[in-house]
């Protein structure tokens, strides 16, 4: 570990950092939405505090990550997947006819992506959704004999897994990664990940509603230089975390800004998805409940975990030399 630090000393450090942090934004935020009169910015301040408590979940995942084991982070982001989908489904129009499909989504798909990971068969866990089971839901929606919107609804619950299984399960598979030869280990690599998008995503909600500026147009909640903003801000954290990573300074500014373009364009693809369903009135990223408005808080997870884990799979544990 660089600087000197265990890997348990380098945990503690960031534990009770975020822990701070959590605490403070938690109560101005607070403090600032009772003053808010203005509508707009009210509403952006309900989009801040539900990335402030947000940051309890992240604490929650620092402490699976150390104290309960691989297990049990596995567990956790199969619910996490299991809520994401269980939203995205109810947004997009199904038919009755759906149903098997819909069973084999929720209790195949999820139990065996994340057992997948758990036993570690990671080749059959990078082929098991995009190839097996894509191939496996035309066939049996289309044994429902039902062809009205056939190719639509097929599209619709293969991407749904896609980017609610799929892609969101390989946070988890970052802590999977063997990094003992870097005096680092997998756990720490899933949290300077999570810090980097959590960072970006909470700085961006911020800015925008104190900076303002032009609203983005698949997100009102968030304006382009509020956007820029979270993005540096996610880029500078990352860059100054490096000493959790086998990362070097200069790739640690590299893999961030990965990261925060592909979180960015996770967030641009799910907003387009939640708006084109006509479900942006529904539940958001301001609901009270973790449970719902989970796509809208979560949706650069969507696009930068597997970014972050396959670049991080080829150069430091395929070629094993760094980049």
């Amino acid at each position: 570990m660089r600087l000197g630090f265990t890997i348990h000393e380098a945990y503690a450090i960031l534990f009770v950092g975020l822990t701070l942090l959590a605490a403070i934004g938690t109560v101005y935020v607070n403090w600032a939405m009772r003053r808010m009169k203005n509508p707009d910015e009210t509403r952006r301040l309900m989009a801040v505090n539900a990335r402030v408590r947000l940051a309890w979940w992240l604490i929650a995942v620092f402490t699976i990550a150390f104290a309960l084991g691989q297990t049990a982070l596995v567990i956790f982001f199969a619910f996490i997947s299991f809520f994401l989908l269980r939203e995205f489904i109810a947004i997009t129009p199904t038919k009755a006819t759906d149903h098997k499909a819909l069973v084999i989504a929720f209790y195949i798909a999820i139990p065996v992506q994340y057992a997948l990971l758990g036993f570690d068969l990671m080749k059959l866990f990078t082929l098991f959704i995009p190839i097996y089971l894509f191939l496996t839901f035309p066939v049996i929606m289309a044994l429902s004999k039902d062809m009205d919107s056939y190719l639509d609804r097929v599209a619709k619950v293969q991407w749904g897994i896609m980017l609610c299984v799929f892609c969101v399960s390989h946070a988890p598979a970052i802590a999977t990664l063997d990094l003992t030869r870097y005096n680092s280990s997998g756990a720490l690599l899933l949290l300077f990940y999570l810090l980097i998008v959590f960072v970006s995503d909470l700085g961006a909600s911020i800015a925008s509603a104190f900076v303002g500026g032009k609203p983005l147009s698949f997100n009102p909640n968030r304006t382009v230089k509020g956007t820029a903003i979270g993005c540096l801000a996610g880029i500078v954290a990352g860059s100054a975390m490096f000493w959790i990573t086998p990362l070097r300074p200069y790739q640690a500014v590299l893999m961030s800004i990965m990261t925060v373009i592909s979180g960015v364009m996770g967030d641009l693809v799910i907003n387009a998805v939640r708006r084109s369903m006509g479900a942006e009135h529904l539940a958001t990223e301001s609901d009270i409940y973790m449970t719902r408005g989970t796509l809208a808080r979560l949706a650069p997870l969507t696009f930068s975990a597997p970014v972050f884990y396959h670049l991080t799979l080829f150069f430091f544990v395929l070629i094993k030399k760094g980049f």
